[in-house]
């Protein structure tokens, strides 16, 4: 089994594969400090309530956007799974060539999407990652990372909405029953909910036009994905567990040049 985990900024996800099938799923908040025994009592607790013990890993692998947390999540596994973990960024062998000005600022995130999404569905494919932030990256057919589109995502503009004015309330995320809102709430709600569609659609026709790829596969993920693929022909696929089967290819790309219980901290090119 390996631990495949991805550190957002709002969320850290936890996977667990034993071989291409993902036996389990945790999610925890990153915004909350904790302590490497902290983390580590935490998983292995988690661990424990899906009948897995620690010693079942094999090897572990992080994507991270969030370096904070970094030293204590990682002496955490090498404390208390026994495992040091592969660190995606630069230097991870990944199959994608990044082809932008700075391959060096691409988000370890994106390139764990960009991998799984070509890995799985094949080139040219546009991803799409609706997180803290939206992402819109596209992978061509020879597999480059060619470009990529970031916008706020919707819970973030949900959150300004709410706490940069006076009088609109925190709301919850959802499709209002119409689009002709007649009352705050749902008025916030159309706002948001549509307001990201149009620009979902608008951004993937714009993405074909410029680069001229018309038969572009369009992959979306992330927690809010599934609300707005639901409501749009723009997307083709959804799949909610793309990130961590990027970082279980990202870990079986890298296992022969490295041991599962060694701790390796990527460093070259992509």
């Amino acid at each position: 089994m390996i631990l495949a985990i991805d550190v957002g900024n709002t969320n850290l996800t936890l996977g667990v594969f034993e071989g291409e099938k993902l036996a389990a799923t945790f999610r925890l908040t990153t915004r909350t400090p904790r302590t490497s025994d902290e983390y580590g009592v935490v998983l292995t607790q988690l661990l424990q309530n899906r009948q897995i013990c620690v010693e079942q890993l094999e090897g572990s692998i992080i994507a991270s956007v969030v370096p904070d947390v970094m030293h204590a999540l990682v002496g955490a596994l090498v404390r208390y799974t026994g495992t040091r973990p592969l660190i995606v960024g630069p230097g991870t062998k990944t199959g994608i060539r990044i082809v932008t000005e700075d391959p060096r600022a691409i988000g370890a995130d994106r390139i764990v999407d960009a991998v799984a999404a070509y890995e799985k569905y094949g080139g040219p494919v546009l991803v799409l990652d609706f997180g803290t932030a939206t992402t819109y990256d596209l992978i061509t057919e020879k597999g480059e990372f060619a470009a990529g589109i970031t916008a706020p995502g919707i819970r973030i503009s949900s959150e300004a909405l709410w706490t940069q004015t006076a009088k609109l309330p925190n709301i919850e995320i959802k499709k209002p029953a119409s689009i002709l809102a007649q009352e705050t709430i749902s008025s916030m709600q159309a706002g948001l909910v549509y307001g990201q569609i149009g620009q979902t659609e608008y951004i993937v026709s714009k993405v074909k036009e410029e680069s001229g790829i018309r038969d572009l596969k369009v992959v979306a993920t992330g927690g809010l994905g599934r609300l707005i693929a639901d409501e749009t022909d723009a997307i083709d696929i959804y799949d909610s567990t793309l990130t961590l089967d990027g970082l279980r290819i990202l870990y079986h790309k890298n296992r022969s040049s490295r041991d599962g219980r060694r701790e390796e901290k990527a460093g070259g090119t992509a």
